[in-house]
């Protein structure tokens, strides 16, 4: 009879499934990306009250947050072919489908299923910066699109920098599902090298420690990239204090 856990095949799977680390980061990288632009569209959208498109905003955020993302992959996966398909066939054009990887799909999937969560965070964020600083710009001659560049998006990027390394670590745990695309990625290698040892138990052990370590590692370079935003913070609240103790004295 055979041991009923083995330590040893947990520590020699995880060289196996680091192969496939690069995926799963390039996948919850790519993904992040599609999420933070559509959803910094939507969230502006919905700040500018734009008719017809803030109500289309809202049912493709409501659309997204309110449905299973690996729902959203197998649309995904099964739905664009069909769409293409049916462009191929009304239109007699010949758009290949077989040449696409599954790794686009699951891109898709992902990117849109963020921005859904993007869009809200965004737009809480963006509401944060104070208004007259905004209108300074404006009276200084800046355009909307100089004003967003130059002061709402980086205040705002501060403020929903916790946040959007949640929703980092929380899409690279979700790139786990992205098998349902065929994309191998290291949850897909470790169902692989299940089916070939039958010992799923220790190999999903083996996972859950790198899907923790990744998740340090994220979450420390979130908290060293916090502290470089808010330095020039706290170097003039030093400033200021410094000048405080010596008024204090004279």
């Amino acid at each position: 009879m055979g041991k009923l856990f083995d330590v040893s095949l947990v520590f020699s799977s995880i060289p196996e499934l680091l192969t496939k680390l690069p995926i799963t980061l390039e996948l919850a990288v790519v993904s992040m990306l599609i999420g933070l632009g559509l959803g910094l569209v939507m969230a502006i959208i919905k700040m500018k009250k734009i008719r017809v498109l803030t109500q289309i905003t809202n049912l493709l955020i409501s659309l997204l947050r309110g449905t299973p993302v690996i729902v959203q992959l197998y649309v995904a996966f099964f739905g664009i072919p069909m769409m293409f398909k049916a462009i191929n066939q009304q239109f007699g054009t010949n758009l290949a489908v077989a040449n696409i990887s599954g790794f686009v799909y699951a891109m898709i999937a992902l990117g849109l299923n963020q921005s859904g969560f993007m869009a809200e965070i965004i737009r809480s964020a963006l509401q944060s910066v104070d208004p007259g600083q905004i209108e300074a710009a404006h009276a200084l001659g800046m355009t909307y699109p100089q004003t967003l560049r130059r002061i709402i998006l980086p205040e705002a990027f501060e403020v929903a920098l916790p946040t959007l390394g949640n929703s980092f670590i929380s899409i690279i745990k979700g790139t786990s599902l992205a098998f349902t695309c065929a994309v191998v990625e290291i949850t897909a290698q470790g169902q692989i090298i299940g089916g070939r040892t039958y010992r799923y138990f220790e190999v999903y052990v083996s996972l859950a420690i790198i899907y923790w370590l990744v998740t340090l590692v994220i979450e420390q370079i979130i908290r060293v990239i916090e502290n470089k935003i808010r330095i020039p913070d706290q170097v003039e609240l030093a400033s200021a204090n410094g000048e405080g103790k010596k008024n204090d004295k004279n």
